[in-house]
């Protein structure tokens, strides 16, 4: 049995030897997704599916919950669109894919796969809205967009991804910077509070930020290797959008005026933050509350009289509160579906069998630190709900530590540049807002300014890292995916 352990944890590299190795190979060992038949695409498996949906399913509901109402919008967008807004989508032209031909037939207009929507939505916005009455304007839309990446990874960047694109028309700039940081808090809130991953959050520099857009907001992660993961941003776009498609509105005082809009999105790249916070070389870890398993029942002896039978027992008892599987799959040994459920990452597992019988107890095993503990079954229901609560915060509190650990200020650029050659993580610098000195950073080294964070920190000095101007911009840096 023990060989058999090590030959099924043996397919998984460790993340020392290759971090990138390790990553796809959990993900398709754990059966997240697999690679398509397409350039650069991937295909979610039902079990990556699930907690895609569990992600879903939260979003959605505290979209509703703030007034946004869904709705849908055309994968393939004309051409003559991109005329109206050329500077948006040159931000986008090396990733965007061509429809040219219906059949042997060459198209009268060439259509591109959208690589996102503002193309196709703002003219409907314009159609639609004509008074102060129609705003604050609120919708989202779920679906998938196609950018043809050059390099692709599953779920952190394929050619193919799902999300959701909110866009909103507001009245005026302050009502379009109040949607904005809502969205930016309730993307913090789930992947916090249900994904157990600490985030940054803060406004992106000009030469960061969202082609087209005023100001764009962002949650950052750190992962395991530490590096920055840009995990949800929220854009407030001005009215760079409404002047190119003439969105109007009549405001109180009778006059016309150009609108505010907003959008914002988060994607199936939170399935790949959860992969690199929380998962070892035993396999992936899922926190409980996003988790499609919580709670796998593994009979032990299952050839004893009455153990199947109490698993069974146990699994009617325990599915009203908790997500719950049942594996009496007889073909497998225990020892086998122990390294499979620990591959999975399913936040506990119960093993049953006829000691256990006989002491009134199950034995539980926590994938998150991989000890093993006995619990009576008179209190069982309760004492699990505390598990899992305990689990989801020390995740949480894990993740915060390493985070914290990889965090440091540096008082130049030549420390700045010294400081990543050993490690990886964030480092806190004064940065000015001349273009030229993010470049120069960017170009020399490959670390990019991820945020300039809300919660701002006293460095302890006020001047440029590059040029040496005084400046009040302290920036998170560091390395990305």
């Amino acid at each position: 049995m023990a060989e058999k352990k090590q030959e099924f944890v043996k397919e998984i590299t460790s993340m020392d030897e290759d971090f990138a190795q390790w990553y796809t190979d959990i993900v398709l060992k754990a059966e997240l997704a697999d690679y398509a038949p397409v350039k650069g695409a991937m295909i979610i498996r039902p079990y990556g599916y699930a907690i895609w949906e569990n992600i879903v399913e939260w979003e959605d509901r505290k979209f509703k919950e703030t007034g946004h109402k869904p709705a849908y919008f055309p994968l393939l967008i004309p051409e003559h669109l991109l005329q109206v807004e050329v500077d948006h989508f040159e931000g986008f032209a090396p990733e965007v894919l061509w429809v040219t031909h219906n059949g042997d037939n060459e198209l009268p207009e060439r259509l591109f796969v959208r690589p996102t929507s503002e193309t196709i939505i703002c003219p409907m916005f314009s159609k639609w809205i004509k008074s102060y009455r129609d705003l604050p304007f609120l919708m989202y839309q779920w679906n998938s967009v196609v950018r043809w990446e050059k390099t692709t990874r599953p779920f952190l960047r394929t050619s193919e991804f799902l999300w959701h694109e909110g866009h909103t028309v507001h009245a005026d700039e302050a009502d379009t910077d109040r949607e904005c940081l809502m969205i930016l808090e309730l993307y913090r809130e789930f992947v916090e509070e249900h994904m157990a991953i600490p985030l940054k959050l803060g406004v992106k520099t000009e030469q960061e930020k969202f082609a087209g857009a005023l100001r764009t907001y962002t949650i950052e992660a750190m992962m395991r290797d530490g590096k920055s993961l840009q995990a949800g941003t929220s854009h407030n776009l001005g009215q760079h959008f409404t002047k190119m498609f003439d969105i109007k509105f009549l405001d109180r005082d009778g006059k016309h005026k150009y609108a505010w809009t907003s959008s914002w999105a988060t994607t199936t790249r939170l399935i790949g933050a959860m992969v690199m916070v929380h998962s070892d070389n035993r396999g992936l870890v899922v926190p409980p509350r996003i988790a499609p398993i919580q709670v796998v029942i593994v009979p032990v002896a299952a050839n004893k009289a009455g153990v199947i039978e109490k698993a069974q027992e146990l699994n009617d008892r325990l599915k009203s509160q908790f997500k719950v599987e049942l594996d009496d799959d007889t073909s497998k040994t225990p020892g086998y579906k122990f390294n499979e459920w620990e591959m999975k990452g399913v936040p506990v597992r119960i093993e049953i069998g006829p000691k256990d019988i006989e002491k009134n107890q199950v034995t539980i095993f926590r994938r998150d630190t991989c000890e093993k503990s006995t619990l009576s079954m008179d209190n069982l229901e309760n004492d699990l709900k505390d598990l899992l609560e305990n689990i989801q915060s020390s995740l949480f509190e894990r993740a915060s530590q390493f985070r914290d650990e990889k965090t440091w200020t540096v008082n130049s650029y030549d420390e700045l540049k010294e400081s990543f050659e050993d490690k990886t993580g964030y480092a806190y610098a004064m940065l000015c807002d001349d273009p030229a000195c993010e470049e120069k950073i960017k170009d020399e080294t490959g670390i990019s300014t991820r945020c300039m964070p809300f919660d701002k920190v006293d460095l302890g000095y006020n001047k440029c890292i590059v040029c040496g101007k005084e400046t009040d911009r302290m920036l998170i840096m560091g390395k990305s995916y």
